[in-house]
């Protein structure tokens, strides 16, 4: 009778051990796959704005080369036509600022900010 009762409590301390451990694995897998799932979304994230920053980017370094170039030859030209010269100059500034503010957008979105800090 001993012995029926013991290996009955031995059974029954095993068998709940490998339900304690099977649930413990379960909230493991679980907090993994959440993790897995919100890293996934981050990089996503990361990625969208990394495209949309370098078309950003690319627009702005096009707009300020063209204005800036402008504002070079107005430069050039003011010994022999101080008006088109005087013209070009303001007109390739002003579009090598827009140029230039452009690009500054683009780098916003290429700045994320800080990270946020995870709890472990």
């Amino acid at each position: 009778m001993h012995k029926t009762v013991f290996f009955l409590f031995l059974f029954s301390a095993l068998t709940a051990s490998d339900l304690f451990a099977q649930t413990k694995d379960q909230a493991s897998y679980d907090s993994l796959k959440r993790a897995m799932v919100r890293l996934d979304q981050e990089l996503y994230d990361v990625q969208l704005n990394l495209h949309k920053a370098q078309n950003q980017l690319q627009t702005g370094i096009l707009v300020a080369t063209l204005g800036y170039t402008v504002t070079i030859i107005g430069g050039q030209l003011l010994g022999t036509n101080p008006n088109v010269g005087e013209t070009l100059l303001y007109v390739g500034g002003a579009t090598g600022i827009v140029g230039t503010a452009i690009l500054f957008k683009g780098f916003k979105k290429i700045s994320l900010g800080p990270p946020v800090p995870r709890n472990h």
